[in-house]
């Protein structure tokens, strides 16, 4: 994902790509590395010392929950603003980053997915909430997504949750293996697969009376989450404090 994104910002007219941080193929160009002509950045694995060389404005973070806390307090804290694509950040997290883009009067942005596509199906999803008595989400990424359920499965289901009174919980099964259900959050039965030709796929199926309605969501290809990243960096250096979410961004 890092290296496809950064294709992109590259090939952006209007944005400067000043640094490159990875822990490999440190020191070959960024340039070279996405097969286009030598751009003069080298990938280094100090992110401090990136930061202090080129004094960029935006941060763009496509690594580990692990480690994107610690990058983005690192770029705050430099009055760097952070666009964060790193998926499995806790709610408390986001609260500790909020309160310290306030204190520096920076602005960041945390989406669990930056695919326009993706954020119009969340959307819907939320809308059609409201009218259905149940509803299930189903996630499916490659092989080598860390976590689950995916940051988009679970802001789906924030944003469905936000819209009712009564949880949409699946009645009680006698599982004859554990999990056969999936879990529940926000009320809402969320089930993750992970396979080898996934890229970044979810439905959300809701019942009703005598129907079903689902709307689903297929990215084939991670340039469908460029056009979003080149929106929330241009976006960002307007905003003060934490925006959790792409669709904060577009008039829905």
């Amino acid at each position: 994902m890092g290296r496809e994104m950064t294709k992109g910002l590259l090939q952006a007219g209007d944005i400067e790509v000043v640094g490159a941080v990875d822990r490999v193929a440190v020191g070959t160009d960024i340039g070279t590395l996405n097969g286009l002509q030598p751009h003069g950045v080298p990938i280094n694995d100090d992110l401090a010392a990136v930061i202090k060389t080129t004094r960029p404005q935006v941060m763009v973070d496509f690594t580990v929950a692990a480690a994107a806390l610690a990058n983005a307090r690192l770029a705050v804290e430099q009055g760097v603003s952070p666009v964060i694509g790193t998926t499995g950040i806790s709610l408390e997290q986001l609260d500790e980053l909020h309160q310290l883009c306030e204190a520096r009067q920076v602005g960041a942005v945390v989406a669990p997915n930056f695919s326009l596509g993706a954020v119009l199906m969340m959307h819907f999803a939320r809308q059609a909430a409201r009218y259905f008595p149940r509803a299930e989400i189903i996630e499916m990424h490659h092989e080598q997504k860390i976590d689950a359920p995916s940051g988009t499965a679970l802001k789906t289901a924030e944003l469905m949750a936000e819209e009712i009174e009564t949880a949409l919980a699946p009645p009680a099964a006698e599982e004859k293996v554990a999990g056969a259900r999936g879990a529940t959050y926000r009320g809402l039965a969320v089930h993750s697969i992970r396979l080898p030709g996934a890229v970044a796929h979810q439905e959300v199926i809701f019942g009703g009376q005598g129907q079903l309605l689902t709307i689903r969501h297929d990215t084939i290809s991670r340039e469908a989450f460029l056009p979003g990243l080149l929106l929330a960096v241009r976006r960002v250096l307007h905003l003060k404090g934490v925006v959790y979410g792409l669709e904060n961004l577009l008039e829905l």
